[in-house]
């Protein structure tokens, strides 16, 4: 094709592939909702964006490239697209993120990242540890890199990590080299329905990897030498933990300043000592532990490893430290499924264990909320104030009976608010705060630098 036109161009997944086809000097158009930062920066790199779902606003060259043009869609994007229609209909190919994603990988040694949490960050540090320890990668991020400020990166090698994602069972258009599990919990009820059929995805997830390929799978998720998920495994399987006996496994936890680990790495046999990562909380001393693992099974020198994760900046909205003084500090964070919250509140917990945690929480999907709102409830009761915000639609349409109210009834902590993103700064203004995070995967990243400016103007009031 001469020409890639991507709708729903603004997303994560959909911007990376964005910068691919940019870099392979192809012309690249595309709609998206709104305007974002992103947007505005694959602007600035040479893509044509409008935010109008109008074919009428598809430029000339990409509406009559007939067999010329690919498009490509993000399965967010609603069956009663004009965009997508308009092509469909002139005959034009479309194919959704992960069939695009998995023609690219086709001629790489593909290094996979799954989980339905820890992924992001897991696959972002292993790409960190092959650009700086090992020969570099391409890679296909779910985040943006604050090491480098993008979230695609790309390398002479044959080497390739992509974050590999369960929802829409995109992963199944993967055939990893290497496949690396973080989690396994129910979520996308509304693709998957049980938990059960979440589990039978992953199952055929890793049922791909080739023969000659391997699994780094979270411990907690191996029975009886075989992964809970799946009936039949017959590949080479390697097991990783936090501070508990596996193949790779991290050790001998000491907390230093400011949330941060010393810790001692377990390599098949082989000790680390004293590694630290670049990023705050216990669990991105289980991340480093899983992306160590993958990077040893890919090569990597064990003698580089240490220092390429001391050097780690970390992921833009995961664990995001916006501010920190001796009196505040402002944690965003992208969690959104009840382990997530469970994962970032204890880790906050454990680096701020006398001071008050306050939370800020949009939730994201209504069907998640409807599935999830004991669970979630529970997770967020282990703050000390919760401001709860409506729900984040994204693709969906409102669900009759489910609002924010399903899960403020169920928290138990007494300091709790309920209200509107708008009502929010000034109910920020009028707290006296030593910890706050932001959590949620919608559209609460627009606040960020709002609120960073406002808990900031504050200590200075």
């Amino acid at each position: 094709m001469k020409n890639v036109y991507l709708i729903g161009i603004g997303g994560i997944g959909m911007s990376a592939l964005a910068r691919y086809f940019l870099r392979q000097q192809k012309p690249v158009a595309g709609y998206d909702r709104v305007r974002t930062p992103l947007t505005q920066a694959l602007e600035r790199e040479g893509a044509l964006i409008h935010y109008e779902d109008s074919a009428q606003r598809i430029p000339a060259a990409f509406r009559s490239g007939g067999s010329d043009t690919l498009v490509v869609y993000t399965p967010a994007v609603g069956c009663d697209n004009r965009e997508l229609a308009f092509f469909r209909t002139n005959g034009v190919k479309t194919v959704k993120r992960a069939e695009a994603l998995g023609a690219i990988a086709a001629g790489k040694n593909l290094l996979a990242v799954a989980g339905t949490h820890g992924k992001t960050t897991t696959s972002t540090l292993l790409a960190h540890i092959l650009t700086e320890a090992g020969s570099g990668c391409t890679a296909f991020l779910g985040g943006v890199s604050k090491n480098y400020g993008t979230n695609l990166l790309l390398s002479d090698s044959k080497l390739m990590v992509a974050e590999a994602d369960e929802y829409d069972r995109s992963f199944m258009h993967l055939f990893p080299d290497l496949a690396v599990v973080t989690s396994v919990d129910a979520d996308h009820l509304d693709v998957y329905g049980t938990f059960g059929e979440v589990q039978r995805a992953f199952s055929s997830f890793v049922s791909q990897l080739k023969p000659s390929g391997a699994l780094v799978v979270k411990k907690t998720l191996v029975r009886s030498g075989k992964p809970t998920f799946t009936q039949r495994f017959d590949r080479r399987m390697y097991t990783y933990a936090l501070d508990e006996h596996a193949d790779f496994y991290a050790f001998n936890l000491k907390p230093l300043e400011e949330g941060y680990f010393s810790f001692d790495l377990h390599l098949l046999g082989q000790v680390l000592r004293g590694c630290t990562v670049g990023v705050p909380g216990w669990v991105n001393v289980e991340n480093a532990v899983a992306a160590s693992a993958a990077a040893w099974v890919a090569g990597v020198s064990v003698r580089r490893l240490p220092e390429a994760l001391r050097s780690f900046r970390g992921v833009q909205r995961r664990f995001d430290v916006q501010l920190k003084t001796p009196s505040l500090t402002y944690i965003d964070d992208y969690a959104h499924h009840p382990e997530e919250l469970r994962a970032a509140i204890t880790s906050i917990r454990g680096m701020f264990p006398q001071k008050k945690i306050t939370g800020v929480f949009q939730p994201h999907l209504y069907s998640r909320t409807r599935d999830f709102a004991a669970e979630l409830a529970e997770n967020l009761s282990l703050l000390d104030e919760l401001i709860l915000l409506d729900i984040y639609p994204a693709r969906e349409k409102p669900v009759e009976g489910v609002t924010s109210s399903l899960i403020f009834d169920k928290v138990s902590i007494a300091s709790k608010t309920m209200c509107s993103k708008s009502e929010l700064p000034d109910i920020l203004k009028a707290k006296k705060l030593q910890v706050l995070v932001t959590l949620g995967a919608g559209d609460i990243d627009a606040m960020v630098g709002r609120i960073r400016e406002l808990v900031a103007t504050s200590l200075d009031a």
